[in-house]
């Protein structure tokens, strides 16, 4: 069976993953592009956190996931007559 460690070891750098892992109080989860892997820790590129860096021993589980959806654009406020600008 392979390890969640075993299958990042066979993804190109810039795969979308997520990974989860243990912490002191539970499981955490980072998700985004894998942009770096060695013999002891890979980093996950994430929106919110930006570099994670997550040791392999701590790794409970990993899968790669589709693109992000695009990010929407701001809503813009009313123009106080009624209409919605556009």
């Amino acid at each position: 069976m392979q390890t969640p460690a075993d299958l990042l070891a066979t993804l190109p750098l810039g795969t979308r993953v997520v990974v989860r892992r243990r912490t002191g109080e539970g499981f955490a989860d980072s998700l985004g592009d894998l942009v770096a892997l060695d013999a002891s820790s890979c980093t996950v590129r994430t929106r919110s956190r930006g570099d994670d860096v997550v040791m392999l021993g701590d790794i409970t589980a990993a899968r790669t996931v589709p693109p992000a959806p695009p990010r929407r654009s701001p809503r813009r406020p009313p123009t106080g007559d009624g209409r919605v600008r556009g």
